[in-house]
């Protein structure tokens, strides 16, 4: 038995379900039951049942994209704030690949960059690269922090909720999986884009969000709510008889045409009973040149 339903916000030892479900990451089993382990959102997926934490730090995953800070400049490398309790590096051979340059003409303290993952070893540190599209230092904009467990809501499903705010903003806008998030647009846009997040994060856990964003957006920039989106009425249309009828008639006339044409044999045959009759003779005469001719007796 299930006690709680999806996205519901549960509290550390709550009871989730009993012993048929499975125990997932944010729980715990005790005496057959599912118990929470946090505080979070339940996520039902078949018989297995986990809780996503409200508040989390970002811990790198190889292959994930993310926006960092530049904190120190080293010999070979840069050092890499990625909103993480674990370091990240970028190598400079990353950058330079064998060339000698001076990093911090490249990439500078303050610097802000998207970047992609290459490794993670043993103690969570992250090695960093840019090799990828859109990677390097962003120019302008601002960044805005949310949650990295709030990074799914905020891009939706296929991206329907991040692809709305860009277009009705006109702001570019990377988010990274570590839950910093730059946007460039006008100044206007820009804090409202970052509202707009800070709503999302704050109510990601609650049903309609993406209407409640879109009259957000709408309100904000066009001073009213969204047209309402109409279904049209699919009309099943009755069957033309009329056409079907002269369908049928055209048929017949062609039937009736192919009945009545002669044939090609019988036609043949009239024409020499006519010429018989009228005493003439068809004859295969002078078997030298092998010609049909006519002769009249």
């Amino acid at each position: 038995m299930i006690y709680v339903e999806n996205k519901d916000l549960v509290i550390p030892g709550q009871l989730l379900a009993d012993e048929e479900y499975y125990s997932g990451r944010g729980t715990f089993k005790e005496n057959g039951k599912v118990c929470s382990s946090l505080m979070g959102l339940v996520s039902l997926r078949n018989k297995k049942i986990r809780v996503i934490p409200l508040k989390s730090k970002y811990v790198p995953k190889k292959g994930d994209v993310v926006i960092g800070k530049i904190n120190d400049v080293r010999f070979s490398m840069w050092d890499v704030d990625i909103n993480s309790p674990y370091s990240g590096i970028l190598p400079a051979f990353e950058v330079f690949g064998r060339e000698k340059k001076e990093l911090n003409k490249v990439y500078d303290v303050g610097d802000v960059l998207f970047l992609r993952v290459v490794d993670v070893d043993e103690i969570k540190k992250a090695k960093l690269g840019l090799k990828g599209r859109g990677m390097g230092k962003f120019k302008g904009g601002i960044i805005v922090e949310i949650a990295p467990t709030k990074v799914p809501r905020l891009i939706g499903k296929k991206g329907s909720m991040i692809n709305m705010i860009k277009d009705k903003t006109n702001c570019k806008i990377v988010v990274g999986q570590n839950g910093l998030v730059w946007v460039k647009g006008k100044p206007e846009m820009e804090q409202l884009t970052k509202n707009i997040i800070n709503l999302i994060e704050s109510e990601a856990h609650t049903s309609g969000l993406t209407n409640k964003i879109k009259n957000e957006l709408y309100l904000a920039i066009d001073g009213e709510l969204p047209p309402e989106e109409t279904e049209e009425e699919f009309v099943l249309e009755k069957p033309k008889l009329q056409n079907f009828k002269e369908e049928l008639e055209q048929e017949e006339e062609l039937e009736e045409e192919k009945n009545n044409k002669p044939d090609i044999g019988e036609v043949i045959e009239e024409f020499k009973r006519k010429n018989k009759n009228k005493d003439n003779t068809l004859s295969y005469g002078d078997n030298s040149n092998n010609s049909f001719i006519l002769n009249n007796k």
